[in-house]
């Protein structure tokens, strides 16, 4: 697989970089804690526990307040998976989706196992992390897809009728490769989302949110990273549920002041393209990153799916400052968000200082072995 251009990196270049790598993955969490802690509930449900405003702020979930749930866990092993493709290259293996895969397998075995297998050497240190093996709500089609080694394909895609979110909300990752051309970001998410999900519609949404979240780490805006995806997404087939859900929360942008009613309006289920519609209008009418949040879990439909897609698509366009801090203090996991977002961002950038064919780190294979 040919990964089309590669970025050269400035000193500027890299800290802005890194600032959208640090800000799509912690907006990505910030949302998905923010929604988990309303998780299931109607917006009327919502407000009789929270108040006419609904939530504003983290409430306790699974024993914490600023608990995240899977869609934060498998987003992170995405990222370990994307690392270890690129670490794997040296050795001629050059396969992203087997990586990523496999990365998705470690995710799996936390959820059954006590905590880290120290006598596992291809671990890593992200499936070392503790935290990390508790069930959070993860998904029928997650579970049943990695439950065991075979690995889906879009020729013998796993759960073929799966057209649910959770392929879509771990696949922002996919976008923060600037140095593909955007086509081949598609078509790697698309290849990855068939790991657990057969429906063409799960598949291309979660193509174009790498899509849009890959134009957004470059510096574009946010329309324009909408035009381009649905641009890539004209070429492919099945891609029309998709592509009516774009151009129907563009439409919705300009309809008035945005509030529950035309949030619904876009979808209210755990479809993939409703999920990717509200959380994409979210982040075009919110006044800033809070704001965009909040809109984004205070209604009836999947609020922590939403919310981490609308952070991840805020922090990639406006950089980790822009993100609440009182949010981020609270952020269960935020030490290895920021640990692996760092590290995912010395690697695209810095990677041949790490390893080469001849060469390698020794503290870098530790953490990210080729195994």
């Amino acid at each position: 697989m040919s990964t089309g251009t590669t970025a050269v990196w400035g000193r500027a270049e890299q800290q802005d970089f890194r600032s959208r790598v640090r800000g799509s993955l912690l907006g990505g969490a910030i949302g998905d804690a923010l929604g988990a802690g309303v998780a299931g509930l109607t917006l009327e449900a919502i407000r009789a526990a929270h108040g006419v405003d609904g939530v504003v702020d983290f409430v306790p979930v699974h024993g914490r307040r600023g608990a995240v749930t899977a869609v934060t866990q498998l987003t992170l092993f995405t990222v370990d998976g994307l690392i270890r493709a690129q670490v794997r290259r040296d050795t001629g293996a050059w396969h992203p989706p087997t990586d990523v895969h496999r990365a998705h397998l470690r995710w799996a075995a936390t959820q059954s196992a006590w905590g880290p297998d120290e006598r596992r050497e291809d671990n890593g240190w992200l499936a070392g992390e503790e935290w990390l093996y508790t069930r959070r709500a993860p998904t029928r089609e997650c579970l049943i897809g990695l439950g065991d080694p075979t690995m889906g394909t879009l020729a013998v895609p796993k759960n073929p009728a799966a057209r649910d979110s959770a392929a879509l909300t771990r696949s922002a990752p996919f976008g923060l490769l600037v140095g593909w051309e955007p086509q081949l970001v598609l078509q790697l998410a698309v290849e990855c989302a068939a790991h657990t999900h057969g429906h063409a519609t799960a598949q291309l949404a979660a193509g174009a949110l790498a899509v849009m979240v890959h134009g957004l780490a470059r510096g574009e805006t946010l329309d324009g990273s909408v035009q381009r995806a649905l641009a890539l997404l004209a070429e492919r087939p099945g891609n029309e549920q998709v592509t009516e859900a774009l151009r129907q929360t563009l439409g919705s942008v300009r309809q008035g002041i945005p509030g529950p009613a035309l949030i619904e309006a876009l979808g209210d289920t755990d479809s993939a393209e409703e999920v990717l519609a509200v959380g994409l209008y979210c982040a075009l009418v919110g006044e800033d990153v809070r704001h965009g949040l909040r809109l984004a879990v205070n209604h009836s439909g999947p609020s922590a799916a939403t919310g981490a897609v609308c952070g991840a698509l805020l922090g990639a366009l406006h950089g980790e400052t822009a993100l609440p801090p009182a949010w981020l203090a609270e952020l269960e996991g935020r030490a290895t968000v920021l640990e692996l977002s760092d590290d995912f961002a010395m690697e695209m950038t810095q990677g041949p200082a790490l390893h080469s064919p001849t060469a390698v780190a020794p503290g870098w294979l530790a953490r990210y072995p080729r195994g």
